[in-house]
């Protein structure tokens, strides 16, 4: 078959293709340390590898496009789907530049924070102890995952990092309990009000811990994972992947519909390593 016709014909079909090789390219070289420079807090390659990342998750869920059959439509969405379950690429990100990350989260989180202790007031009279009660941990953990990042920042060190590793981890165990408590508050607009704020929580949460995971070990991965005894899988239900994507997009300053695709892909990774 005429390669040029083939491209006219199955125009969604070419165009997934060659997303899905910029991706794999982009990651090859991100393993191999080539940056092509910096791009914000990353680097060129992984910017271009998130871009045609989103553009190959927009293009699986078009419903137009080329006329094919459904067994073709189905494959084109497979294709799609495993690309975006690779895991996106660590390498290349220092351990500065991810502290520096973790960081820049800290308005964010103090924020989200700050609304956590202020939804108490919101809740019905019987349903603010079991919000209080749930959250009373969150300031103290949160100013340290963040004292702990600011110096690691200051001087990258092993034993830093491995503070750092084992706070985010109790942090991110305080905000799933505090989920799962949550999810038992009977008034269903308290149950809202308590789900969101912790759930804002829980998403910077989450993200901290990818950028901590990208620079550990496996051995240290799996040390971080034994220590998650309430697992991801247990509070996913609970949480509005549309909240979790609007804080990401407006951290980053970046898509709504890429910062989706990120955070599915940093708690499938999680997933994957046993959180």
């Amino acid at each position: 078959m005429n390669p040029i016709s083939n491209v006219w014909n199955h125009p969604k079909t070419s165009a997934a293709g060659l997303l899905i090789a910029v991706v794999t390219i982009a990651r090859v070289l991100s393993q191999q340390g080539v940056t092509l420079g910096a791009a914000g807090t990353g680097t060129v390659v992984s910017l271009v590898c998130a871009i045609a990342t989103a553009f190959l998750g927009l293009l699986a869920r078009d419903p137009g496009g080329e006329t094919s059959s459904a067994g073709s439509t189905a494959k084109l969405g497979a294709w799609a789907l495993i690309a975006l379950l690779l895991p996106l690429p660590a390498a290349g990100c220092s351990g500065v530049t991810v502290a520096q990350d973790i960081v820049n989260w800290t308005p964010a989180l103090q924020s989200a924070v700050a609304t956590v202790d202020s939804t108490a007031a919101l809740l019905a009279p019987q349903d603010a102890p079991i919000f209080t009660a749930a959250t009373i941990g969150f300031d103290a953990a949160s100013n340290l995952l963040t004292a702990q990042a600011k110096a690691y920042l200051a001087n990258p060190t092993a034993s830093a990092l491995a503070q750092m590793q084992t706070q985010v981890v109790t942090f991110q165990q305080q905000v799933n309990a505090a989920l799962l408590q949550a999810a038992k508050i009977v008034d269903p607009a308290s149950q809202q009000h308590a789900q969101a704020a912790i759930q804002a929580v829980a998403t910077i949460a989450t993200a901290i811990l990818a950028l901590v995971q990208s620079i550990s070990s496996k051995a240290q991965v799996a040390r971080m994972a034994a220590q998650s005894t309430i697992k991801l899988a247990a509070v996913r239900p609970l949480l509005d992947c549309s909240q979790a994507a609007g804080i990401v997009a407006r951290h980053y300053g970046e898509p709504v519909e890429l910062a989706r695709i990120q955070v599915a892909q940093a708690e499938y990774a999680q997933a994957q390593a046993g959180f």
